[in-house]
C-alpha cells in the first residue's frame, strides 16, 4: 500500500513540475488601467471619505428607469454580489445593488475563515493526473495572495499543523506539502516545513502525544501556511468600497418580483421592497446579475417558473471555543476524518474555531447547527488534543450553507462543482453562483464579463480590481496599533453622565487596527471625543464607538447587524453577545433616531436570532 502510495506522489511531483512550466498568470494591465486605478485609490484611500447616505442610494435605485437605466443591477450582497458592484462600478459602469437582509448576512459571514490555495484539489490532481484540478489551485493561490494584499487589516498567513503518527504519514504529508509550496512559486506565504514531536508540543502544547487509539505515538507534524481572514468585515469593506467607487448598494432591501420585456421577455428590472420601511419600488438596469448564492434558484424561478434547480445546498458547522484549546499562531488540521472530512482548529480574533461538516441540508435564511454536527466535530479534535474537551466549553455554534452548484444546461448532472458556474438560462439574467470565498474576486470579474457581453455594455475600462485595495487598507501597516494606543484615550460616560478618560489599551487598540484598518482612528476620535470608549462586553476589545461608527460609515440598520456583521461577538461569544444587546440597541437607537417600539423589535429579533448559535448556554 505505502509503495503504490509513493509511485503515484512521484508521477503526480512530474506531473505538476511539466504542468507548472506553463502556468504563467498574466498580471499585465495598460497604463489607462494603472491610471485609474491610481485615481480610484485616491478616492477609496482618503481618511476623510463617507460613503453616501442609504436614503441617496435609495434614491439612486428608485430614479433609475425604463428610458434611463442602470448598466447593471446586482441581486445579492454576499461576497460574489458586493465584489460585482466593485468591479462593474471601477470599470465606469451604472451600478446598482440590493440585499434583502444584510451584507454578508448568509453564507460569507458563515465560513471557515481560511482563505484557501486550494490544497486538497492538489491532492485529487497529484493521484489522478487531473489538469482540470490542478488549474483551480493554480487559479485559487492566486487569488489567495491579491486577496491578503488587497486587506491587509482583514487577512493574514496562518501556519497550520497537520499531526502525524507515523513515518509514512510524515513523508506523505512533506512531499504532497512541498508540492504545493512548488506549486504556489511567487504566490507563496511561506515554505512548509516538518517539526518533530518535541517541537511540534512546545508550539501547540495541546496536541496530543499519542493516537486516537492510543496504540501509536506521535511522530512529528507538517506545517503548511493558508490564509485567514474576517470574512464578513471583508464582505462589508468590498460593498462600502463599490459605494466609494460609485455603486449604488442597499442592503435591507428585497427583490419581489422581476420586470421583463412584454415584447422579448428580457428581463430588464425589478421590484424592490425596502424591507426597513415597507415601501416599494421599480427600478431598472440593462442586466440583472443574480448573485444570491443558496436563493439563486429563487430568483431564477422569478423570471422562469420551470427552470431547473441549480443548488445542491451543503451544510458547514463551526463551532467556537475558548483561546487554550490553541496557541495563538498555529492551526491544527486533520486532513482525513473517519468518514472522510477534513476538520480545522484554528486561532480566530482571540478564540478558537473548529470545524467543519459538509452533510446535505435545506435551504433556509436563518441556518442552525444540529447537535450530532456539533459532537462530530467535538468528537474529532478529542482524539489530537491532550485536554478534555466539554460541549460545556462551545462558546458559539453556527451553521452555513454552501451553494454547490450543477449546470442546468449539462447532460451529466451527477458530479456537483466546487467551481463556480456563469450562466444566462434568461435573457438578461445573469446568475453567478458556486466557488468558494477565495476566489470571489475573479468569479466576479467573469460575471461582469458576461453580463457586459449580455447587454452590450461600454466599460470604460478593463477589469482593475486585481490590485485595487479595499477601504482601510491604504496607508494601513501592522504597527499602526502603537499609534492608536500613543494618540487616543478612551473616554468613558458613567451613569450621572460624566467623562473618565481611559487609556486605549493595546487590546482595543490592536482590535480596531485590524477591524478598520487606516479608519481606526475615526472610531478612537468618537470614542475620545463622545464618551463612547467602554467595552460592550466583558473579555471583549469591542468599544461602544464601533456601533455608532457602523451606523454612520457602514450603513449598519440593526442590532444584529452590528452583532454579527460589523463586529464578530455573536460569532465569538453568544453569552457575551446577548449581555451588549441592551447598549448596543441604545447606541444604534441615537444615531438611526428609533422609537421605543423599534427598539424593543430589535431586541427581540436580535435574542431570537443569537437562539441559532447554539451555545452551550441555549444547546437544547
Amino acid at each position: 500500500m505505502y509503495a503504490a502510495s509513493f509511485r503515484r506522489l512521484a508521477s503526480g511531483v512530474a506531473f505538476i513540475a511539466t504542468a507548472s512550466g506553463g502556468a504563467v498568470l498574466s498580471l499585465a494591465s495598460s497604463d489607462k488601467d494603472r491610471t485609474i486605478v491610481e485615481s480610484l485609490r485616491r478616492t477609496i484611500g482618503d481618511p476623510t471619505a463617507s460613503v453616501p447616505p442609504r436614503s441617496v442610494q435609495e434614491s439612486a435605485l428608485s430614479g433609475a428607469s425604463l428610458s434611463n437605466p442602470l448598466d447593471l443591477l446586482v441581486i445579492g450582497g454576499g461576497a460574489t454580489g458586493s465584489g460585482v458592484a466593485l468591479d462593474a462600478a471601477t470599470r465606469g459602469l451604472r451600478v446598482g445593488l440590493v440585499e434583502r437582509d444584510d451584507f454578508s448576512s448568509g453564507t460569507s459571514s458563515r465560513s471557515t475563515k481560511l482563505i484557501h490555495g486550494g490544497v486538497r484539489y492538489l491532492e485529487k490532481a497529484v493521484f489522478n493526473l487531473d489538469y482540470g484540478q490542478l488549474r483551480l489551485v493554480f487559479h485559487a493561490l492566486e487569488e489567495r495572495k491579491q486577496l491578503i494584499e488587497n486587506a491587509p487589516h482583514l487577512c493574514h498567513a496562518l501556519p497550520c499543523m497537520t499531526p502525524c503518527f507515523s513515518w509514512f504519514e510524515v513523508v506523505y504529508f512533506w512531499m504532497g506539502l512541498k508540492m504545493y509550496d512548488l506549486v504556489a512559486g511567487p504566490r507563496l506565504l511561506h515554505l512548509s516545513r516538518y517539526y518533530s514531536a518535541k517541537q511540534s508540543v512546545e508550539l501547540f502544547p495541546t496536541l496530543a502525544s499519542k493516537g486516537k487509539d492510543k496504540s501509536t505515538t506521535l511522530t512529528g507534524t507538517v506545517v503548511y501556511y493558508d490564509g485567514q481572514m474576517n470574512d464578513s468585515r471583508v464582505n462589508v469593506g468590498l460593498a462600502c468600497t463599490a459605494a466609494l467607487a460609485g455603486a449604488s448598494v442597499l442592503n435591507h432591501a428585497e427583490v419581489v418580483s422581476l420586470i421583463r420585456d412584454g415584447v422579448s421577455q428580457r428581463v430588464i428590472g425589478a421590484r424592490i421592497r425596502n424591507n426597513l420601511s415597507g415601501k416599494e419600488f421599480d427600478t431598472y438596469a440593462k442586466v440583472v446579475v443574480n448573485a444570491a448564492g443558496p436563493f439563486c434558484d429563487s430568483v431564477r424561478k422569478m423570471a422562469d417558473g420551470e427552470s431547473k434547480p441549480m443548488i445542491c445546498p451543503s451544510s458547514g458547522v463551526h463551532i467556537v471555543l475558548p483561546d487554550y484549546y490553541s496557541p495563538q499562531g498555529m492551526g491544527l488540521i486533520v486532513p482525513k476524518t473517519k468518514d472522510g472530512r477534513v476538520v480545522f482548529m484554528l486561532p480566530w480574533l482571540g478564540k478558537t474555531v473548529a470545524g467543519t461538516t459538509d452533510s446535505p441540508t435545506s435551504i433556509t435564511s436563518l441556518p442552525k447547527p444540529h447537535e450530532d454536527e456539533i459532537q462530530f466535530i467535538l468528537d474529532t479534535i478529542t482524539d489530537y488534543l491532550n485536554i478534555k474537551v466539554r460541549r460545556t466549553d462551545v462558546l458559539s455554534a453556527w451553521s452555513g450553507i454552501r451553494p454547490l452548484a450543477m449546470d442546468p444546461t449539462a447532460k451529466n448532472t451527477e458530479n456537483m462543482s466546487r467551481d463556480h458556474i456563469v450562466l444566462e438560462d434568461c435573457p438578461g439574467l445573469v446568475t453567478i453562483t458556486g466557488g468558494k470565498w477565495t476566489t470571489y474576486r475573479s468569479m466576479a470579474e467573469d460575471a461582469v464579463d458576461a453580463a457586459i457581453k449580455s447587454g452590450k455594455l461600454k466599460p470604460s475600462n478593463d477589469c482593475v480590481t486585481q490590485k485595487l485595495q479595499l477601504v482601510g487598507s491604504y496607508g494601513w501597516d501592522p504597527s499602526s496599533f502603537a499609534a492608536l494606543a500613543q494618540q487616543y484615550v478612551r473616554v468613558k460616560k458613567t451613569h450621572g453622565g460624566k467623562m473618565v478618560p481611559g487609556t486605549m489599551d493595546t487590546a482595543a487598540a490592536k482590535h480596531l487596527s485590524h477591524a478598520y484598518g487606516s479608519m481606526a482612528d475615526r472610531v478612537a476620535t468618537i470614542a475620545q471625543e463622545e464618551g463612547l470608549g467602554k467595552r460592550l462586553a466583558h473579555g471583549h476589545p469591542f468599544l461602544e464607538a464601533e456601533v455608532a461608527y457602523c451606523a454612520r460609515n457602514e450603513y449598519c440598520e440593526s442590532a444584529v447587524d452590528f452583532i454579527a456583521r460589523r463586529c464578530r461577538i455573536a460569532f465569538l461569544d453568544t453569552n457575551a453577545a446577548e449581555k451588549a444587546l441592551k447598549r448596543v440597541v441604545e447606541i444604534l437607537a441615537s444615531e438611526h433616531k428609533w422609537g421605543k417600539t423599534r427598539q424593543m423589535q430589535e431586541l427581540k429579533m436580535a435574542k431570537e436570532f443569537l437562539q441559532t448559535f447554539k451555545s452551550s448556554k441555549n444547546a437544547h
